[in-house]
């Protein structure tokens, strides 16, 4: 069953496009984990958020893409240099 997941990030202005970098370099590594369908960054036409979606064809897949991006170093971890919590929605195909 496909698994999905909607993330909102709310990075500082200063930090906003080193942060949409960051994304960026996590969906790269993303797409290249078996299963994953797609995985893209996406900035609203007003506001501040950065979207980050993601689709990947099972569960196992889903699990198998994070584990790739902590084994490649890449940074998930929530900081100062975002203005708020992240808002996160796990989606599954219905």
């Amino acid at each position: 069953m496909k698994v999905g997941m909607v993330a909102s990030h709310y990075p500082h202005a200063v930090y906003r496009e080193e942060f949409i970098s960051r994304v960026h370099r996590v969906a790269e590594e993303f797409r290249r984990t078996p299963g994953c369908l797609s995985a893209d960054c996406w900035v609203p036409v007003d506001g501040d958020a950065v979207i980050s979606i993601v689709q990947w064809e099972s569960e196992e897949a889903f699990a198998a893409s994070f584990a790739a991006v902590e084994a490649a170093g890449l940074d998930l971890a929530y900081d100062e240099r975002e203005s708020r919590p992240r808002e996160m929605v796990r989606l599954m195909a219905s």
